[in-house]
């Protein structure tokens, strides 16, 4: 069996892989430390499951799920995140992913979770299902940010965190004319003029960005 994990963090992939050989003592586990890295040896390689952290530089897993279904590789996908299920776990799943776990979870639930993929189901947590029930809804009954496509989301992620416009053209590998665009996009559906007023709206919406 060949897994293939990817995460930015070196601690958290040596981390899986503990436990995914542990679990399964004569799998294949590889890794990938970013999201470029990821797409890379997802499209060369057969993997059994590909295990990913949501948000990586440059491409985020959600990034790399959409390539790599685009493409028609439907290799069963889990995804990993720090991020409450509130965050990402219904743009996972509606990219494709075959379940979403949080890393404070994965000591205790990431083989339970890669046998039940391999299994041919989904795994859905409980509260990852009632956020899925949740999103349910008519846009207009959706809060602002939900709105938000997947890369607008992550670069108003961004804009938060500090990060200028430059900053995040690179980390994302786009122009800064792209960039400004998305800003602009992201303030126009979320109904605010400026970077002070998101983080504003982070702080009072209590998003775990």
């Amino acid at each position: 069996m060949k897994i293939l994990i990817a995460d930015d963090h070196t601690m958290v992939r040596e981390g899986l892989k503990k436990i995914l050989l542990e679990a399964f003592p004569f799998a294949e586990v590889h890794d990938a430390s970013d999201g470029a890295d990821l797409l890379k040896k997802a499209i060369k390689g057969e993997w059994e499951i590909i295990i990913s952290d949501v948000t990586m530089p440059g491409m985020t897993g959600i990034d790399v799920l959409k390539q790599l279904r685009s493409q028609g590789i439907e290799t069963p996908m889990l995804m990993l995140s720090m991020h409450a299920p509130e965050q990402y776990a219904v743009r996972s799943i509606k990219a494709g992913a075959s379940g979403y776990l949080t890393k404070d979870n994965a000591p205790y639930e990431l083989v339970t979770a890669v046998q039940q993929v391999l299994n041919g189901r989904r795994y859905i947590t409980p509260q990852v299902a009632d956020v899925l029930a949740d999103s349910i809804e008519t846009d207009k009954d959706k809060m602002p940010h939900e709105l938000l496509s997947d890369r607008e989301f992550e670069v108003m992620k961004l804009i938060v965190e500090g990060k200028t416009v430059s900053e995040i053209a690179e980390s994302l590998s786009l122009s800064v004319n792209t960039i400004s665009t998305y800003r602009s996009r992201i303030l126009e559906k979320m109904h605010l003029h400026s970077n002070s007023d998101l983080v504003k709206y982070a702080i009072e919406h209590k998003l775990e960005l």
